[in-house]
């Protein structure tokens, strides 16, 4: 190994100021993955089982929490995901339909203006407000490997996977002319392959997902591109 000699003064300085600040960043990094660690796998009361926000409800808690439009579209985009897939692919009555969906809708409804404490602050409001446990669980674990629980139901890992395939595909449809018109598989996993586009996607979260959910990323992209484009 070559040792090198650094003769300027000025430049040691610069490159020790460097790993400082790069420890300092490091390390905050850290706590704030820490503070996001739920700490807890059980949520909710199951006497609540079956309990769910009205629509209504459903709604006027999301515009109070959320602000942002653009949080707002990909919180919808994923709401309209999980009840098409409850309807499609599981068969579900209309309440249990409306529980996939109230899911999807407010999945992230504390990001907004409670960033440090997602997804504590809004699955303690649903636990508050009585919500199925279920619900609640599918919301803590759309991030596992940031909030510490596993997707274990169907819900669950159905949520986990939309989540930040549809935010990718969302960010491909903005840079094409005709938007959702044409796109194909071909072209989103052309892009999932670019780790500079839509950089803040995890690329690992949807392959993990893919594996839970037990589907194939092809199917799942096919599934998301016609549904997501009537969300607007």
């Amino acid at each position: 190994m070559k040792i090198f000699k650094i003769e300027n003064k000025q430049t040691t300085l610069l490159i020790l100021f460097y790993l400082m600040n790069w420890r300092i960043l490091s390390l905050k990094l850290k706590i704030i993955v820490m503070s996001l660690l739920l700490g807890r796998n059980v949520f909710g009361d199951p006497v609540n089982t079956g309990k769910l926000l009205t629509k209504e409800e459903a709604n006027e808690l999301f515009h109070a929490w959320v602000l942002n439009p653009r949080l707002q579209l990909h919180m919808r985009q994923v709401a309209c995901l999980m009840k098409c897939w409850a309807t499609e692919k599981e068969n579900l009555d209309e309440h249990n339909v409306w529980k996939w969906e109230m899911a999807g809708l407010l999945h992230d409804a504390d990001w907004d203006q409670w960033p440090d404490l997602h997804c504590k602050k809004i699955i303690e409001e649903l636990e508050h407000r009585n919500v199925d446990p279920e619900v609640l669980h599918a919301i803590a674990s759309h991030g596992h490997l940031h909030f510490g629980v596993a997707p274990e139901t169907q819900m669950d890992k159905m949520l986990y996977a939309f989540d930040e395939l549809s935010g990718l595909i969302h960010a491909y449809s903005l840079m094409r002319p005709n938007a959702y018109e044409g796109m194909d598989v071909k072209g989103v996993k052309k892009r999932l392959k670019e780790k500079t586009f839509a950089a803040n996607v995890s690329r690992d979260d949807i392959n993990d997902a893919c594996v839970r959910a037990n589907i194939l990323l092809d199917d799942l992209i096919s599934f998301i591109i016609p549904r997501q484009a009537s969300v607007v």
